[in-house]
């Protein structure tokens, strides 16, 4: 269908108390191609779009079909007849859930909900400790308050992989838009189909996360003073609950406190942006902390910043992960208990500084794609082998940690109690987590990173993001800003090629659409579309004996790649 006939679907089919609505769109081409000019495709990472009515727009209508078709997949499976539910603080996320739960209920699944807010983690960590066959997250992330999405989750609690995913997808493209409930949720809680999560799973959670602790007395000695935002979202209660249990002194930013769908005070609130923690600088002002942390709305990302003369220096995703990395095998290492074989984890978009820290330590560095699932896979194998206890830490450069195996997504709770423990090893130590950074570089070089996000408008965005992947393949430079490219990784083929010598060696990894210029020890240029929003990514490393060096060939990398971008 193109966009008028879908309208002309909803109009004619939707249910009457939606037809005024519809009816004002008439003749609004602007709204007509925004709500019906595509349909919202579920992917590896669930679906996630603005909230609103068509087929474009995540309503009721689209979320119950999701639904549906997620219940069609599992009882299709040998897979326990079980799913976990869980929701942030954004606009109808309740009520998402709720929709979500009764589709599954109503066709025989045992459904768990949470019965308030709950962090991405905690979702992940109930799947697995309920023993269900899947799980279902009702989140946008970190995008802004007009967005919702559902995140899914495997009996592994990893995000759901490629194979399920397009099952689910198919079930989803077979299954009307108004096929209406058969009974309600409060109908299907009153039967036993549907029951709340336990408290007691909560506070095992909480549990479960103190016991990744590596010298958590040390941040009682050390006085530490933090100043936190949850960035109106679900990190509030197990964040401080966590703060309350190692002796942290903290203060919180009021105005971000209790959910607000609105984000009132941070329209944008990406822990991987500056101005996530704006509200914070304005409050650490008066109150002088050693420290802010921020999480986003769904606590899986963690933002960290430190005071400075004459203002604050936010570490990027890449420099925490840095640092927390360098102080758990820092500390492992000084107790002995690094495990035979022990490996970190992180997504070949993340900076190539994290290997070297895993070297000088002895410690294999596994890279893999680009999504937490991945790096959930890596332990999942581990796991089979019996060997688990070889993860020590896994990152992504978007602010993404996690130590620990109880959980198989980034986790914002652990990654703050971690940035507890880095700060006040740093603070006996007489510094803050910039000069720990400082210091990781003095010792290993200089490694400049930057991730440059190309933002696609209208429904031809799938096909510029399209046109931009095939031109880097079909016109690949044999330079970038003077530095050679020694050699391309296609992760759609699975071939690294060096274009000096023309051997081609396979990656080891699944496909993905993901293209790699290799510059030997000035760096790289990695490029791939987002997988949840309609974007380009480019993510460059630019490597220096200074950081002079490091920061001006980093800004010619970004001139010289400007030829590929869409005008």
């Amino acid at each position: 269908m193109d966009y008028l006939e879908q309208y002309r679907y909803w109009l004619e089919h939707a249910p009457v108390s939606y037809r005024d609505q519809l009816s004002a769109m008439e003749g609004n081409e602007t709204a007509l191609k925004g709500c019906f000019g595509a349909e919202l495709a579920f992917g590896t990472a669930g679906i996630r779009g603005i909230m609103g009515l068509g087929s474009n727009r995540l309503n009721e209508f689209t979320v119950r079909r999701t639904a549906q078709g997620i219940a069609k997949w599992l009882n299709g499976t040998d897979l326990p007849k079980r799913c976990a539910i869980g929701y942030d603080s954004r606009h109808n996320s309740r009520a998402y859930a709720e929709i979500c739960a009764a589709a599954l209920a109503e066709t025989g699944v045992k459904v768990f909900i949470y019965h308030e807010l709950a962090p991405t983690p905690m979702l992940s960590y109930a799947v697995r400790e309920l023993g269900c066959g899947c799980g279902i997250m009702v989140t946008a992330s970190h995008n802004a308050g007009m967005y919702n999405g559902i995140k899914c989750y495997g009996e592994d609690g990893c995000q759901m992989t490629d194979e399920p995913a397009a099952i689910v997808y198919d079930e989803i493209q077979k299954t009307p838009y108004f096929v209406l409930p058969q009974k309600t949720f409060d109908g299907l809680k009153t039967e036993g189909l549907i029951e709340d999560i336990p408290q007691s799973l909560w506070n095992a959670y909480c549990d479960r996360v103190m016991q990744e602790g590596l010298d958590l007395e040390r941040v009682q000695r050390s006085g530490l003073h933090v100043l936190y935002t949850p960035l109106n979202g679900t990190g509030n209660k197990p964040v401080r609950e966590l703060f309350r249990r190692i002796g942290v002194k903290a203060d919180i930013v009021t105005s971000q406190e209790l959910p607000d769908g609105d984000f009132t005070t941070c329209p944008y609130p990406n822990p991987e942006t500056d101005a996530a923690l704006n509200e914070s600088y304005l409050l650490a002002g008066k109150v002088h902390p050693d420290l802010i942390i921020g999480t986003d709305p769904d606590a899986d990302r963690v933002a960290v910043a430190v005071p400075v003369e004459g203002g604050f220096r936010k570490l990027s995703g890449n420099e925490l992960g840095c640092v927390l990395l360098d102080y758990i095998l820092r500390t492992r290492s000084e107790r002995e208990d690094l495990p035979a074989g022990a490996e970190i984890v992180k997504s070949i978009v993340s900076t190539p500084l994290a290997d070297k820290i895993a070297a000088f330590y002895g410690v294999e560095t596994k890279n893999v794609l680009t999504g937490f699932k991945y790096i959930g896979g890596e332990i999942l194998r581990l796991e089979g082998l019996g060997e688990e206890n070889r993860f020590v830490f896994g990152f992504e450069e978007s602010c993404g940690y996690l130590k620990g195996t109880y959980a198989r997504d980034k986790d914002a709770v652990v990654a703050t109690m971690l940035v507890c423990e880095a700060a006040a090893y740093a603070k006996e130590n007489g510094m803050n987590l910039g000069d720990y950074m400082d210091a990781i570089y003095r010792q290993f070089g200089c490694y400049a990173a930057y991730v440059q996000s190309i933002e696609l408008q209208g429904i031809t965005a799938g096909e510029i993001s399209k046109a931009f992947m095939a031109n880097i393949r079909a016109n690949t430079p044999a330079d970038v800003a003077g530095c050679r490219v020694e050699a391309t990784v296609d992760y759609l083929t699975g071939i690294r090629k060096c274009l000096k010598c023309g051997k081609e060696t396979p990656t080891g990894l699944p496909k993905s659409n993901v293209f790699t210029l290799e510059l030997g020890e000035k760096g790289a240029v990695i490029l791939r579309p987002s997988g949840t929003e309609p974007k380009i990514k480019l993510y460059y490393t630019a490597i220096g004996k200074d950081w002079p060096e490091a920061n001006a060939l980093l800004e010619d990398l970004k001139t010289a790649m400007k030829v590929f971008l869409p005008q």
